[in-house]
């Protein structure tokens, strides 16, 4: 029996903290009190003055992605592996079918890929293209394989982007089978025609990005995705919302009774526009990716999203590509692999800008680190959550820990850093996955192919009413 014992913390979950020995066996939380007492053999981290919470939770990541003629950086492994040195215990990635490929045929793949994973993981299914093979195969994902959320991306026109037609589609299978939609909201065509126009316009640099792709053509993509599943009755989820106008459309829509939740990447709450304007290439080519980074002023709405409960998950869309990958687009911006890094940082630096401004309390840093995605996407409270029968996936969080942030010291296999020479406050001690110390004061222990891959059940026949329960209005989960 493996046992170990977190003494003296203080343990923070999405609802309250409290002063709390943690002890851990076999991979799940089974006491969690004071003054308990180890079993003989078990390893002991003294916790004295620091938090305990649940392991991090990033809804958002593309490991060995084959994407824009090439693949990231970071696979499973490395990927995983760099984001439990950060305090991330769980990933949820995408699978993303060619078009025309049958989903299951990707899923294996993915699959394959994964079994290589250092920590827990689980995925969502990108729709790409649609007929009646899709349709059943979305049951086969629900029903027998885990998958309860299925991805749509509404830019990257002539390669995966779903037309209107696609979307009413899979939303109404969605609703049928009690999965989540989930969408990446820029609208594709008017995407297309701007990279064209600014390319006219002798453009053809990184600073090309963000002017062919304005915040409003993501808010555009919000209101109608927002809309069309306002009309099917089906909860939406919008990923990586960058913009007031995304934010605004969602916050309207929650404000009208609808089910609809958003998530932020931590790149958005603290980089700009700005960067685009690096006189070197590589780096600004290496902050290229969609949504770009916004116009300083968007920062503070997305704080205020997540403070009033409109925006709810924070994650990284880490898609790590190198300079010499980045280089394909040199003369051409859009032809840039979109993607960047930030599966280490996220809790870090959203510590330091969040909880230590005052903008977040440590329980709402919980909530939207890992206890809301653990609840929106129906794993909770098997993650997400420091209580007994719970998974042993902890951090244990210093408060007054430093760290300087960058590509020479991160575990990731990218060559940049977009928080390069950001000092935080507030940084893991130790990491703790299925009960074991897999970090420990900079002492990464990540174990290839130890991960496993999480189902997520779905939601059940009375999907629509039942995402009316919780705080987030997210169903009570099905445990494993």
């Amino acid at each position: 029996m493996t046992s170990l014992l977190i003494r003296g913390g203080t343990v923070v979950n999405a609802d309250r903290a409290f002063v709390a020995d943690v002890l851990c066996q076999d991979g799940r939380i089974v006491a969690v009190g004071e003054n308990l007492q180890p079993p003989a053999g078990a390893t002991v981290v003294d916790a004295g003055g620091q938090y305990v919470m649940p392991g991090g939770i990033d809804p958002h990541t593309h490991m060995q992605l084959p994407f824009m003629g090439t693949t990231t950086m970071d696979d499973f492994f490395s990927g995983t592996a760099a984001a439990m040195a950060g305090g991330t215990t769980s990933i949820i990635d995408f699978v993303i079918p060619n078009p025309q490929q049958p989903l299951l045929e990707a899923y294996q793949t993915w699959r394959g890929w994964a079994e290589k994973a250092a920590s827990d993981y689980s995925f969502h299914m990108a729709i790409t293209w649609w007929d009646e093979s899709v349709k059943r195969d979305m049951g086969t994902l629900v029903q027998q394989e885990g998958i309860n959320s299925f991805k749509h991306f509404m830019a990257y026109k002539n390669a995966i982007m779903c037309d209107d037609e696609t979307l009413v589609n899979s939303f109404k299978r969605a609703l049928e089978l009690g999965a989540m939609p989930t969408v990446h909201a820029e609208n594709g065509e008017l995407v297309y025609l701007l990279q064209k126009e600014v390319a006219a316009m002798g453009i053809t640099g990184p600073e090309g990005h963000p002017l062919s792709r304005p915040s409003t053509v993501e808010g555009e993509a919000a209101n109608r995705a927002i809309a069309i599943a306002d009309v099917l009755g089906v909860p939406i989820y919008v990923v990586h919302v960058s913009c007031i106008e995304a934010a605004e459309a969602i916050a309207r829509a929650r404000a009208r009774g609808q089910r609809v939740y958003g998530e932020v990447l931590a790149g958005h709450l603290l980089l700009d526009d700005s960067v685009y304007q690096h006189p070197d290439f590589a780096t600004a080519a290496a902050h290229v990716m969609s949504p770009p980074f916004r116009p300083k002023g968007h920062q503070e709405f997305l704080w205020r999203g997540l403070q009033s409960g409109n925006l709810h998950t924070t994650a990284t869309d880490h898609c790590t590509f190198c300079a010499a990958q980045k280089a394909a687009g040199k003369d051409d911006f859009s032809k840039i692999p979109n993607g960047c890094g930030g599966v280490e940082e996220r809790l870090a630096v959203i510590w330091d800008a969040g909880v230590n401004s005052g903008r977040l309390t440590p329980s709402e840093f919980v909530a939207i680190t890992s206890a809301n995605t653990a609840k929106l996407f129906n794993i909770y409270p098997q993650k997400g959550s420091v209580s007994v029968g719970a998974d042993a996936d902890l951090v244990v969080w210093d408060p007054q820990g430093t760290k300087t942030l960058s590509a020479k010291t991160q575990h990731s296999l990218g060559d940049f850093n977009v928080f390069e020479g950001r000092t935080v406050r507030g940084i893991p001690s130790h990491t703790v996955s299925q009960g074991v110390l897999a970090f420990v004061q900079g002492d990464l222990r990540a174990q290839r192919g130890k991960g496993r891959y999480i189902k997520r059940p779905a939601f059940g026949a009375n999907f629509a009413a039942a995402k009316l329960r919780s705080e987030t209005n997210a169903p009570t989960a099905v445990r494993r």
